[in-house]
């Protein structure tokens, strides 16, 4: 599994591509954030609230960007059949490329702790409440894990990257705000409007971004993340025989 993942991370690497999608990320929350009007600097407290509702929404278009050639271009490639002659499992394989690939949105997420260092170096007074920091950035790290699996099961429907980039975009935005939408339907509301909401990401990542960490929204992630790798291990072994 992890000479999977190691070749995931190489992979990604190895061209100039992988260096722009991460330079963008960073640039655009580093403007929102500290140039474009409504800055942190407008706040008159430290704060990174701003930083993690945007977020979610440039992660929505990274990690699409980062995951839809991990399968697609296997199959198209036709290197699949080599990876069906390793000593490896469905599991494994589905597994390392999905941690290589989480392993790469990690690396594009830790250059954002500058922001902590920023902001506690320019706040007057006691600076940002680490408890709820330590907690958003937690939900962060749950987020980018489920995305990264929606990409990874996109990407193992289709031998087309394109196709697997829109897919796991359009599957990541449904997740994480469309039962939010919906759930504020006026013919839903009485309870219905509730659970719907909970189905989504954006209503478990809400919840530890304020530093409680609830084992109803970890027990969430996690099940999430289990749910599309077993479909996404289906789908291959289904499709694509593997040795079990």
């Amino acid at each position: 599994m992890w000479m999977i993942c190691k070749k995931e991370w190489q992979q990604f690497f190895s061209n100039l591509t992988a260096y722009i999608i991460i330079a963008v990320f960073l640039v655009v929350n580093g403007l929102v954030l500290f140039v474009f009007e409504g800055n942190i600097f407008s706040f008159g407290y430290a704060t990174l609230e701003k930083f993690f509702q945007l977020a979610p929404w440039i992660l929505l278009l990274l990690i699409p960007a980062v995951t839809m050639r991990s399968l697609s271009d296997e199959f198209k490639s036709g290197t699949f059949e080599v990876l069906k002659t390793l000593p490896l499992t469905s599991w494994q394989i589905v597994a390392g490329k999905y941690f290589g690939n989480l392993l790469v949105v990690f690396m594009a997420l830790l250059p954002t702790l500058v922001y902590i260092i920023s902001m506690q170096q320019l706040a007057v007074g006691e600076g940002l409440d680490m408890a709820a920091t330590i907690g958003a950035y937690l939900g962060l790290f749950f987020l980018a894990a489920v995305f990264t699996a929606i990409g990874i099961c996109a990407g193992s429907f289709t031998n087309n990257s394109v196709v697997a980039f829109i897919v796991s975009l359009i599957a990541c935005a449904l997740l994480y705000y469309g039962f939010n939408a919906i759930s504020k339907l006026s013919q839903l509301s009485g309870g219905v409007d509730y659970y719907l909401e909970m189905a989504g990401i954006d209503f478990h990542y809400s919840s530890i971004s304020k530093g409680v960490i609830d084992t109803r929204d970890v027990v969430y992630f996690i099940s999430t993340i289990f749910l599309l790798l077993f479909i996404t291990v289906r789908n291959i072994s289904l499709n694509h025989v593997v040795k079990k």
